[in-house]
């Protein structure tokens, strides 16, 4: 059997800090949030999705619902790491769209 001779190895200190939880993943990036409120009306939801297909973008969560009274539908869009520039010329978009009557952003994150 043969020996393992240290002499001369580094001895720097053990810092325990970067063993905490999540200390060692990346950083999430923001998720840009589209509120938009709508017409209930079967054409709208395909042209909204429409602007985030035309970009290669998959939203992280895609909700919508028709809201007290039937007429109109309010549908909350996710999309992880949009750059903002980005995001608000999508909104821009989104009030364009016939039928969409508020279009609200925020970004989580």
């Amino acid at each position: 059997m043969s020996s393992l001779d240290l002499q001369g190895a580094s001895q720097a200190p053990f810092d325990a800090s970067s063993l905490r939880p999540g200390a060692l993943k990346a950083p999430r990036p923001a998720t840009f949030c589209f509120s938009v409120i709508a017409e209930a009306e079967p054409g709208v939801l395909p042209r909204v999705l429409e602007l985030f297909a035309k970009r290669n973008l998959v939203p992280e969560r895609w909700v919508a619902d028709r809201l007290p009274g039937g007429g109109q539908l309010a549908v909350d869009i996710q999309v992880l790491g949009l750059e903002p520039r980005e995001g608000d010329y999508i909104a821009r978009c989104l009030r364009e769209i016939w039928g969409v009557d508020t279009v609200l952003t925020a970004v989580k994150g």
